[in-house]
C-alpha cells in the first residue's frame, strides 16, 4: 500500500518524510490507453515529479491543490503533477517528439535552455477576487549549468524561494515512485537569510549538514526496493527520531462533467455547434485518468440553457 512516513529528529532542527507510492502510481500509469505507455525515461520522471509533489504537498499542509510542473523546449512539452490536502495525486505529462533512451531532464525537457520549473498553490476555499501563488524558477542552478534532476531543481527552488535547506533523493519505475525529504526546520526572525546566521544558527545547520550526507548515501535501488523501517533504519540508526502515524496516498482524478461541461462553456456555442455538426457529438478525454466525456446535441443545449444544468450524458473510460 502507499504510505507517506514523517519524522523528526530529537534535539535537531531537522524534519524529514518518506512516500513510497505503489498501487496509486501503478492505477495512474494503468489508466494510459495501449500504445500511448510513457516512454521509460518520461515514466520516471512523472513517477519523481509526483513523489515529490507529495511530499511538498504534506510538508506544508495546504488547504488547496498543490501543482508541480516542469515544461520546456525539448520533446516533452509539459508533465504534471497535481497534490490534494488529503494526499490524492494524479499526473501526466504531453510529449511530442522521440525521447531517446537514457535521456535526461535537459534532454527531455530543457533542451534549449528554456526549461521551467513551477509551483502552484491553488486554495481550495478562495476569497473574492484571490488568484493562485505561483513561483517559477529556470531548470539551472546558480552558475547557470542545467540541473539533471528534478530534486535538484526542487532542492534549489526551496533554497532560493523559501530560505529552506533542503535534500531531496528521487527515484521511479514501472512498480513504485518513492522519495525521501530531509528539510531544516526554520528559525526566528531573519535566521534563514544569508548573512544573518548567528554562531548557534551555524552550529543548527551543520546538523542538517550531517543528516543531508547521510541521507545521500541513500542509492535508487535502495529506495525502489527496500520499505520504509529498513530505510530509515539504515540511513539513521544512531539518530533518535520521533516518527508519526503514517498517512496512505492515493491516486485519484478531479475530473468531472460538470468541469468539463463549464469549459465547454468557455469555448463558446459557436464552437461547440461547430464540432457537434462535423462529428455529432462533442467528446472530451482526461489526459490525467483516461475518462472520456461525451455530449450530444441534447447535452449541448442544455449545457448552453442557464435554465437547465449538464445532463447526465455519458461518461465512459477508454
Amino acid at each position: 500500500m502507499s504510505e507517506l512516513h514523517k519524522f523528526l529528529f530529537e534535539g535537531l532542527p531537522v524534519r524529514g518524510m518518506l512516500v513510497r507510492l505503489t498501487e496509486g502510481w501503478q492505477e495512474l500509469l494503468s489508466r494510459r490507453e495501449p500504445g500511448q505507455e510513457y516512454p521509460p525515461e518520461l515514466r520516471n520522471l512523472l513517477g519523481e515529479m509526483s513523489a515529490a509533489a507529495v511530499l511538498m504537498q504534506a510538508n506544508i499542509k495546504f488547504n488547496g491543490a498543490l501543482v508541480l510542473q516542469v515544461f520546456g523546449d525539448g520533446p516533452v512539452k509539459l508533465a504534471v503533477s497535481e497534490v490534494q490536502p488529503d494526499l490524492s495525486f494524479r499526473s501526466t505529462a504531453k510529449c511530442v517528439g522521440a525521447v531517446e533512451p537514457g535521456a535526461t531532464l535537459e534532454a527531455m525537457v530543457n533542451l534549449h535552455g528554456q526549461g521551467r520549473c513551477a509551483i502552484t498553490l491553488d486554495p481550495k476555499d478562495k476569497f473574492p477576487g484571490q488568484q493562485p501563488y505561483q513561483g517559477v524558477v529556470p531548470l539551472h542552478g546558480d552558475l547557470r549549468e542545467p540541473l539533471q534532476k528534478v530534486s535538484e531543481v526542487l532542492e534549489h527552488y526551496m533554497l532560493q524561494s523559501e530560505q529552506l535547506d533542503t535534500r531531496l533523493v528521487l527515484a521511479a519505475n514501472g512498480e513504485i515512485a518513492a522519495g525521501l525529504l530531509i528539510q531544516r526546520l526554520p528559525v526566528e526572525g531573519e535566521g534563514n537569510l544569508e548573512g544573518k546566521r548567528n554562531e548557534d544558527d551555524i552550529g543548527l545547520s551543520d546538523a542538517f549538514n550531517r543528516i543531508s550526507i547521510l541521507a545521500g548515501t541513500l542509492t535508487s535501488e535502495e529506495l525502489l526496493t527496500l520499505d520504509a523501517d529498513t530505510i530509515l533504519r539504515r540511513l539513521f540508526w544512531e539518530e533518535t527520531m520521533t516518527r508519526f502515524e503514517p498517512q496512505a496516498p492515493r491516486f485519484a482524478c478531479t475530473c468531472s462533467r460538470e468541469r468539463v461541461g463549464q469549459m465547454l462553456k468557455g469555448l463558446g456555442r459557436d464552437e461547440v455547434d461547430g464540432v457537434l455538426a462535423e462529428r455529432g457529438d462533442v467528446e472530451i478525454g482526461c489526459d490525467f485518468c483516461g475518462r472520456h466525456y461525451r455530449f450530444d446535441a441534447v447535452d449541448v443545449g442544455a449545457l448552453f440553457d442557464d435554465r437547465s444544468h449538464p445532463s447526465s450524458g455519458s461518461a465512459t473510460m477508454q
